[in-house]
């Protein structure tokens, strides 16, 4: 749940770039959705490569840039560890933002923003007043979604960490998955497993109470 607001962030700045009129627009809008198309374990290897303690291309450049004297251990520091495992699920989770909210703002009528302008409100106060307000159901629901899907995000953390270190980076997937099937202990695994049904089941409810209340 931590990297939702990055997330909303970075989709909601990406979104209204995406929103103005460009050149090959609509390719754009293709290439951002990669991220988010491409399959998890695929897209988490490359991210594995990146954070390798070896042959890191950010240990590299910071190498010859003289920041750092030797490899920087991305995946064996928890502290490091965490942080390399928000930024995948960040990148990977922020076109899905992004197409969302995109889909938002087209639908938020040109002639308010016009409207308001002829009133004498500026750029901040237009996405404030106009753009906001049109928008906040949407975000609301992507990131509703968003938090049910990270919980859920097996492929991410055991391709990259695979829980570790010091189990610092399981979710209840892949501690259910270490429990329940490499150690043996398959009770223990089936009610780590279940201990997130109730869990996603208030998130659940509450989205289907705001749409609900929206329809």
């Amino acid at each position: 749940m931590v990297t939702v607001p990055f997330k909303a962030a970075l989709g909601l700045g990406l979104a209204l770039v995406l929103n103005n009129r460009v050149r090959f627009s609509n390719p754009l809008r293709a290439a951002v959705m990669m991220p988010w198309i491409v399959p998890t374990a695929l897209s988490t290897l490359g991210w594995f490569m990146i954070f390798d303690p070896v042959f890191s291309p950010i240990s590299w450049l910071f190498r010859h840039l003289g920041w750092i004297h030797q490899n920087i251990n991305f995946l064996g520091d928890p502290t490091l560890a965490m942080s390399s495992v928000c930024l995948a699920n960040v990148w990977r989770g922020t076109p899905f933002f992004a197409i969302t909210i995109l889909a938002g703002l087209q639908a938020v009528p040109v002639e308010m923003h016009e409207a308001a302008a002829i009133d004498g409100a500026n750029l901040w106060q237009r996405f404030l007043h106009v753009t906001v307000p049109h928008v906040k159901g949407v975000v609301l629901i992507a990131s509703l979604l968003s938090i049910i899907w990270t919980f859920a995000d097996f492929q991410l953390i055991y391709v990259l960490t695979k829980g570790g270190p010091a189990n610092e980076t399981h979710i209840f997937g892949t501690y259910a998955y270490q429990i329940g099937l490499s150690a043996t202990q398959i009770g223990m695994g089936a009610a780590i497993a279940l201990y997130m049904f109730p869990v996603l089941s208030v998130f659940a409810v509450i989205l289907l109470v705001y749409l609900r209340r929206e329809a």
